[in-house]
């Protein structure tokens, strides 16, 4: 099938992209780095203006937000990555908020076009099929509804199942590259995280369906639960923490309702274990993020766990999770639609977890969100918190119990200044309310 694919270089490709087009781009390790550099060349000799490029997080170096192209690209992502983010807080590059689950909307909506979806692909099976690999996210709708189809046929983007296999005949341009991935590199978790990952591996049973976030907390919860059973995956995404109890059978997917059996994501970040693991592996299910972020299928799964990060919490369980007051910092990502999933499935626990405190020891349990800060968990979304000093269930708590509940868990240092400002807010009956 290899044999009769016509390949053309990267910027013989990229010359179907016009004034005006949107660009998709697929995510993390798939971010196609051939294509975005003849692109990028294409836009230094002004051949075009005004093209809007589309992702999600991506790896690697992304030029194309650099300001020195300000009206020739114009960078919208669906979230933002520390590779754009200070152009986005710039104003050289935006940010579209919107729920994971609904990028894939966005275009099978028609909300935005797509004239040209471009992706990393492995190479081609005996029946005509390639695999999206690390990336279906909303890359899949980008290619059922874009103009052009550009695909980088490259030997490393490991054989994904599920909705990851795509015939050849939905490509319409082939490029060759052969180029290793990204690998995503992960710090070590420190005192503090894995303090946390202690709290939040308490709440997690036996039989329970995880979706946990990026970053060393993640990785410190699952480090804790080497001796639960029959845990399942149900995620956006996932990376080397999981690997080590797959192998072990303590996640083996036994008690899942749906995809029994399965690990189900839609992307992945990881290492180059991660990519080995996934390829030609039909216990992963790479999905649409319509499917895998989806509320209503979330809950389908008992005891769904999930576990995700923020950067600030108020006293009455306003999480801000996207932005440093009006610095925009990351985006919604799934944390709203796994939130609501795990809240609606039958013994499901949905938990933020963060440091009390930040590297420079500023309490991130505050009376009052900073001016401008997004709220991405409302505070009727919320059920469990978790800081390093504990776990508290907000969940049916008035005001003044979340008020209380979360003063406890908050660093020792800033205790008193909650107390205070929570007595200034409520008046003089908050010290009468019991827990």
């Amino acid at each position: 099938m290899r044999k009769n694919l016509k390949f053309v270089s990267a910027q013989e490709a990229v010359k179907v992209v016009k004034s005006g087009d949107h660009i998709h781009l697929s995510s993390v390790a798939s971010a196609p780095q051939i294509l975005i550099n003849a692109l990028v060349e294409r836009g230094e000799n002004k051949e075009f203006k005004d093209v809007r490029i589309h992702h999600l997080h991506t790896e690697g170096e992304a030029p194309y937000a650099n300001p020195k192209f300000e009206g020739i690209f114009f960078h919208q992502a669906f979230f933002v990555g520390s590779n754009v983010r200070k152009s986005v807080q710039a104003g050289y590059a935006d940010y579209i908020p919107i729920f994971l689950s609904e990028t894939q909307k966005l275009y099978r909506s028609g909300t935005l076009p797509c004239n040209v979806a471009m992706m990393q692909v492995s190479t081609p099976d005996n029946h005509g099929f390639v695999s999206l690999g690390t990336s279906v996210d909303a890359t899949l709708a980008a290619i059922e509804t874009a103009d052009y189809v550009i695909a980088v046929v490259n030997k490393n983007v490991p054989r994904a199942w599920g909705d990851a296999m795509i015939p050849l005949s939905m490509i319409d341009i082939f490029v060759e590259d052969n180029t290793p991935l990204e690998p995503a590199h992960f710090a070590d978790p420190d005192e503090i995280e894995c303090a946390i990952g202690r709290n939040c591996a308490a709440l997690i049973e036996d039989g329970a369906n995880l979706q946990m976030g990026i970053g060393a907390i993640p990785n410190a919860v699952l480090a804790q639960l080497g001796n639960h059973k029959n845990l399942g995956i149900h995620t956006e995404m996932f990376a080397d923490g999981v690997l080590p109890l797959v192998e072990s059978g303590v996640i083996n997917g036994a008690n899942k309702a749906i995809d029994k059996g399965k690990l189900v994501a839609t992307f992945l970040m990881g290492s180059q274990k991660v990519y080995d693991f996934i390829d030609d592996n039909p216990m992963v299910l790479m999905q649409d993020v319509g499917y895998t972020n989806d509320p209503f299928i979330i809950a389908k799964n008992p005891k769904v766990t999930a576990i995700n990060s923020a950067l600030q919490i108020d006293l009455t369980g306003q999480v801000c999770a996207d932005s440093i007051g009006t610095k925009h910092y990351s985006g919604v990502g799934g944390q709203v639609d796994f939130i609501y999933g795990a809240s609606q499935s039958q013994g499901g626990k949905a938990i933020i977890a963060m440091p009390s405190v930040t590297k420079k020891g500023i309490s991130k349990i505050a009376p009052v969100l900073n001016l401008g800060a997004g709220v991405v968990t409302t505070r009727n979304h919320i059920h469990w918190f978790v800081t390093e000093h504990g776990a508290v269930n907000l969940y049916g708590k008035s005001l003044q119990e979340r008020a209380r509940l979360l003063t406890s868990i908050a660093h020792p240092d800033h205790r008193e200044s909650l107390e205070k400002a929570a007595f200034e807010r409520f008046g003089p009956h908050y010290h009468h309310i019991g827990l």
